[in-house]
C-alpha cells in the first residue's frame, strides 16, 4: 500500500525556504485543535494537549488505513498558534502568560465521523481525558508571510523579525503567530530543528 505524504501535496505550505521570506495564500484547512495557556516547557496542560492530539491523529490514521478507504498516510506535524493579552510578555519571555492553540492537520479525505469516533476511543481506551477538549475545525489563514527557521526555538527571534519586516514593507500583521514543527525534537539535535514561522498579513 502506497503511503501518502500530505506535506508533499502542499509544498507551498510545508516545504518552505530558510533563505528568504515568501508570501503564500493559505487555503481553508481542517485541524484537530486544543486551546490552553501557560509555559509550553512546564505546563501539564500543554503536554496533555500534545499527547491527545497525536494519540487521536494516529488513531484516525489507522482507522482510515483499515477502513473502507484503505489509505495510508503520514500523520501531519504539530502546529501552534501563539498570542498573549499583553504582547510585551513575548519580549520579556514570560511564558506563563502565553496563550496557545496546538493543532494537527487532518486530510480532507478523512470522514468527520472517523475523527470524532477516534476521540471517543482515545478517551475510553487510553484514558486521555484531555481529549475531551479537542475540536475539529476549519481554519483559514489566507494571505501570510513565512520562513523556515533552523535551530533551537530560543534562536527564532531574528527570523521572526525578518518575517515581520517583510510584512511591514507590504502591509500589516494580523492574526496569531503560527509555528509548524517539522522535526521530532526528542530525536533531532536542537541545531537541526526545523520550524516554519508563519504570520498572517492584511
Amino acid at each position: 500500500m502506497e503511503k501518502l505524504d500530505i506535506k508533499k501535496q502542499l509544498p507551498l505550505l510545508y516545504q518552505v525556504s530558510s533563505k528568504e521570506v515568501v508570501e503564500v495564500d493559505v487555503p481553508p484547512l481542517r485541524y484537530l485543535m486544543m486551546d490552553g495557556v501557560g509555559d509550553p516547557n512546564t505546563s501539564p496542560a500543554y503536554a496533555q494537549a500534545v499527547e491527545a492530539l497525536f494519540s487521536v491523529s494516529y488513531t484516525v490514521k489507522f482507522a482510515v488505513k483499515k477502513g473502507a478507504l484503505g489509505l495510508d498516510y503520514g500523520v501531519m506535524p504539530l502546529e501552534g498558534l501563539w498570542w498573549a493579552d499583553d504582547w510585551s510578555v513575548f519580549a520579556t519571555a514570560d511564558k506563563s502568560q502565553w496563550h496557545w492553540t496546538m493543532m494537527i492537520l487532518q486530510p480532507n479525505f478523512v470522514p468527520e465521523e472517523v475523527v470524532h469516533r477516534a476521540i471517543g476511543d482515545v478517551i475510553a481506551k487510553k484514558g486521555l481525558v484531555a481529549a475531551k477538549q479537542l475540536r475539529l475545525e476549519k481554519f483559514h489563514e489566507g494571505r501570510c508571510a513565512q520562513l523556515l527557521h533552523i535551530g533551537p526555538f530560543s534562536e527564532e527571534g531574528p527570523n521572526i523579525q525578518r518575517v515581520h519586516d517583510f510584512i511591514a514593507a507590504r502591509s500589516s500583521k494580523r492574526g496569531k503567530h503560527h509555528e509548524i514543527y517539522l522535526s521530532d525534537i526528542r530525536r533531532a539535535a536542537p541545531a537541526k530543528w526545523k520550524t516554519i514561522i508563519r504570520q498572517p498579513m492584511a
